[in-house]
């Protein structure tokens, strides 16, 4: 099917521009979403009667997106989970948990527009890409830790997924020595 694309859609062009997609992209994606129109005579001229608003809509939308992207971009979030002692989350963080935290900072975001391709499953700094407008995406770094004061820890660049971090022992210093006496008599053990 080919269609007439009122926005910048990622991947597959311009607007105005007049693509050949795949028919269910275009009835369940495109032109539900109003981002496109079917490329008919008739829409076409449609296009080109509304194209001078259509477009100050567009750069309106995405100035309105850049003036959020640049108090948003770079900033540090820290999102507080279970974990077990190896870093491994009890759960995982989604989408809709980077929006809720977003929202507690003030921050309007839609979940469409958070790109987390598989949920965030262990503590760390990881870097989620969130697309304001078609033009206009930043990066936020989520710091999922246990604990606030891990997350300073992890903040500061110290990894809390080893030995060392949970225990305070270097693990590369462990030798068996460290465990048994291999002087002592294990005979007399047994009985």
């Amino acid at each position: 099917m080919e269609v007439i694309l009122l926005e910048r859609v990622p991947k597959l062009g311009q607007m105005g521009e007049t693509v050949k997609v795949r028919d269910g992209f275009a009835r369940n994606y495109l032109l539900p979403l109003g981002k496109a129109l079917r490329a008919n005579e008739a829409n076409k001229k449609r296009f080109e009667s509304e194209r001078a608003t259509l477009e100050a809509r567009n750069l309106e939308r995405k100035s309105e997106a850049q003036k959020v992207a640049d108090v948003l971009d770079g900033k540090s979030f820290i999102v507080v989970r279970t974990a077990g002692e190896t870093g491994q989350l009890y759960g995982s963080v989604a989408a809709r948990d980077v929006i809720d935290v977003l929202a507690a900072e003030g921050f309007n975001i839609n979940r469409n527009q958070v790109h987390l391709n598989t949920p965030i499953k262990s503590i760390g700094l990881h870097k989620v890409e969130i697309q304001l407008h078609a033009e206009v995406e930043i990066a936020v770094v989520l710091n999922v830790a246990r604990s606030a004061e891990e997350a300073e820890r992890q903040s500061k660049g110290e990894s809390l997924t080893s030995v060392d971090a949970i225990y305070g022992v270097d693990e590369d210093a462990l030798r068996p020595e460290d465990f048994f006496d291999p002087d002592a008599d294990n005979e007399g053990d047994e009985a």
